[in-house]
């Protein structure tokens, strides 16, 4: 009975050992890194401008594939089919994916995704063709009030950051605007720049995309953009609205602990890198550093915020 205990816990040592040796590794391949919506948006220019640094620090590339539908559903249901190896990782929206499974069956619940970071944060705002007759937010007020429903808005996805933008501000200035799902910024940036639409509720990192292209007329924030000075905020004419979107990673919930942590450090180093932070910050994104060991706590603040908003805005009941 000793001798079968001792070879029992040997096993269990030797196999600890191993799963340590390879976690230390990581990552020995190619990562699959899914993007839950189409190229050209927030997602896929991070992604984008986080590939050097993979191979940078870790002598390994990163094979980006673009999933998108029904605002990021389509792919957040379908993450945890996946080997939890962590060599496949997923983009994640906040409030996407709280709101969405608030309202209702989308494939997934929000505790289901094994998020392992959150590396940056994007403020709504809205914008407007430079050509546009709106050439301030009371202008698109007034339109709106004298036609409800005419003015139309795209925004990426249905229930994510944007759509929750529009459906308050609705509700704030006392209009009735029409809203147009895309599936993701750059779909929303051909719309806009088209003039399909009468604007855009979009992100501040469009503003600095499109330059001359588009007009800010608000931002959601409480002080100004540094790097869109002539935006005001919602706030300066009047509206207290402020909010955006997190963007960050997640892997299948098989993934065990330690490679979770694994992935988790590794997108941190990434996030510090000076040059990667510039690299961001010159995209207009506002960096923020949420690991595995506050994301319980994170998500749990960022859970109540949603739902709270959801209520109150009759998104659910």
């Amino acid at each position: 009975m000793r001798h079968f205990r001792k070879t029992v816990l040997s096993g269990i040592a030797i196999a600890t050992a191993a799963a340590g040796i390879a976690v230390a590794a990581y990552p020995e391949k190619t990562i699959n890194y899914i993007i839950a919506f189409g190229p050209g948006g927030e997602s896929d220019v991070s992604a984008r401008l986080q590939e050097p640094f993979f191979k940078k620090l870790t002598g390994q590339t990163v094979a980006i594939q673009y999933k998108a539908g029904a605002g990021g559903a389509a792919a957040w249901s379908q993450i945890n089919k996946a080997p939890g190896d962590g060599y496949t990782i997923i983009g994640t929206n906040l409030p996407h994916i709280i709101l969405q499974p608030l309202q209702k069956d989308v494939g997934y619940k929000t505790a289901e995704l094994a998020n392992v970071y959150w590396f940056h944060f994007t403020p709504d705002a809205i914008m407007v063709h430079a050509d546009s007759p709106y050439k301030t937010l009371e202008d698109m007020i007034a339109a709106a009030k004298k036609a409800p429903g005419t003015v139309t808005f795209t925004g990426s996805g249905t229930n994510s950051s944007n759509h929750l933008a529009q459906q308050r501000f609705d509700k704030l200035a006392g209009i009735k605007t029409t809203y147009i799902p895309s599936k993701g910024t750059g779909e929303s940036n051909t719309a806009l720049l088209g003039k399909h639409v009468s604007g855009a509720w979009s992100y501040t990192t469009v503003g600095l995309q499109l330059g001359k292209q588009v007009r800010c007329l608000a931002v959601a924030m409480d002080k100004r953009h540094p790097a869109l000075p002539d935006c005001p905020t919602f706030k300066e004419r009047g509206f207290k609205l402020t909010g955006g979107a997190y963007r960050g990673l997640a892997v299948p919930n098989t993934t065990p602990k330690a490679t979770q942590q694994a992935v988790s450090d590794l997108i941190g180093k990434i996030n510090k890198d000076p040059a990667f932070v510039k690299s961001m910050e010159d995209k207009g994104f506002a960096m923020v550093d949420v690991g595995l060991d506050g994301m319980a706590a994170f998500m749990a603040e960022r859970q109540k915020e949603y739902e709270a908003i959801a209520r109150e805005m009759g998104i659910i009941k």
